[in-house]
């Protein structure tokens, strides 16, 4: 298999640097209106077929210190006491989803946060208990079970009681292993203790191991990140994220505690984004897209090799045909043409789920023209290729005449080789992976009436 390979082009890079969504969705949580009703919900709920597989996302909000950059809806506290209310309630829910539910088969269970290993493996172990007494969990490889791992909130034991639970996937934060970047932004981690954890995953079965990094964090330099990457690759993950820090002190409090004047400039921000593709495709690591990479052999590189690859909020997946539900404060699904997001404070997710109502906040019904731009979107996100003339046959639309208003926004792009448009595709050159945020934007319609750019983060 090919890795797909990127082109650095620093002039370009600049001139289309702006801010944009990141796409885990379409319309973008954004659009969520909370004229979405408890009732929508349950009906979207029911009218799921029977033969669907679903996919299950358990968002835990606890953590015991807070990370500076963090923008996640999270309570941070010392206290593991504040989180037996909240599992009783998390059970309540996850029985209540259930109940409304002809589809039962769960093909994947995803926990994030916030920190999943806050809770203790008895907390843990009775959330999954009610996961496999709700759902029909298979009991065979086709299923996965991620959760993601604070190495600091964790027994090195406890990797073995997860794999005994089912969990066959792990996602685990560094950000970066500079002593000093990492006192800035208050997230003391070792290596020693991050490598030990992966290798006793690796050693009870775990089949997939994701590392976090970020890049644009305060102190960081071309150098010291790379003394970082030799460290990760030394540890061989199948997957690493390297996320832009958007630093957006006006929107998250604990932001406000980073020095900006810290903060690499754009310049070395570039730079040291430049040493990281170069980097990890030397290493043999494929570029997925936007700041994904995966080995080779990894299920998403495979997917992606063979066009099957979507899209969701967690990012990347390989299974668009589940239908996605969300538990938990905050927590986000799609499913059945629509969007559900829960209540984001606690105490408002207690007191309905104790009242015997979902935690329903808002959401969004997808449109036909919603449906059309999805598709869109996702296929040059996910591929860097659309193929019009399938879109046409799907749709029965008439792709230049819908679409004339964004082909006319297309052509700069154009113009700077980072696409081509044929009429019957469009293609993203090497150098428009990087830029495809910018690309997929041109698709928007809402970006396009509102202008909320400064909403989002920025796109390099």
């Amino acid at each position: 298999m090919q890795s797909l390979k990127l082109e650095w082009d620093e002039n370009l890079l600049n001139k289309y640097d702006v801010s944009g969504p990141r796409y885990t969705s379409y319309p973008t949580a954004l659009e969520f209106s909370d004229e979405y009703m408890q009732s929508d919900y349950i009906t979207c709920l029911e009218n799921i077929a029977q033969d669907k597989s679903l996919s299950l996302y358990i968002h835990i909000p606890f953590c015991q210190n807070i990370c500076y950059y963090c923008a996640c809806n999270k309570v941070i506290t010392k206290d593991k006491s504040k989180t037996i209310q909240y599992v009783e309630n998390l059970v309540r829910e996850i029985q209540l989803v259930s109940s409304h539910l002809k589809a039962k088969t769960l093909k994947q269970i995803h926990w994030g946060g916030g920190t999943p290993t806050y809770l203790s493996m008895k907390q843990i172990a009775l959330i999954m208990d009610t996961i496999r007494t709700c759902f029909d969990v298979p009991d065979d490889v086709s299923t996965e079970v991620s959760i993601e791992v604070d190495p600091r909130a964790l027994a090195i034991t406890d990797i073995k009681v997860l794999a005994q639970m089912g969990f066959n996937r792990m996602s685990m934060g560094v950000q970066d292993f500079d002593p000093k970047v990492q006192q800035s932004i208050n997230r003391i981690q070792s290596f020693e203790i991050t490598r030990d954890l992966i290798n006793e995953a690796r050693k009870h079965g775990f089949r997939s191991i994701n590392l976090d990094l970020i890049y644009g964090l305060p102190l960081q330099t071309r150098e010291t990140f790379a003394a970082t990457l030799d460290k990760v690759i030394q540890i061989s993950p199948d997957r690493i994220s390297v996320f832009n820090y958007a630093h957006l002190p006006h929107r998250f409090k604990p932001q406000r505690r980073i020095k900006s004047a810290e903060l690499p400039t754009p310049v070395e921000k570039l730079a040291i984004f430049a040493y990281i593709i170069d980097k990890l495709q030397q290493s043999g690591y494929c570029y997925i897209g936007m700041d994904h990479f995966a080995k080779p052999d990894d299920e998403l590189a495979i997917a992606q090799n063979n066009q099957q690859l979507h899209r969701n909020f967690q990012g990347y997946t390989t299974h668009e045909e589940y239908e996605l539900i969300g538990v938990g404060v905050s927590a986000i699904g799609s499913l059945n043409g629509q969007y559900h997001q829960n209540v984001r404070e606690v105490d408002s997710y207690y007191h309905l789920l104790e009242q015997g109502q979902l935690p329903t906040w808002r959401g969004a019904s997808m449109t036909f023209d919603d449906t059309i731009r999805k598709n869109v979107i996702f296929d040059l996100i996910c591929h860097f290729y659309l193929d019009i003339n399938q879109i046409e046959t799907r749709y029965h639309i008439n792709f230049k005449t819908y679409f004339s208003r964004e082909l006319k926004m297309l052509q700069p792009l154009i113009e700077d080789k980072l696409i081509t448009y044929s009429g019957d595709s469009i293609q993203v050159f090497a150098k428009g992976r990087l830029l495809i945020r910018n690309i997929c934007m041109t698709f928007d319609a809402y970006l396009n009436e509102l202008q909320e750019i400064r909403c989002f983060s920025k796109v390099i």
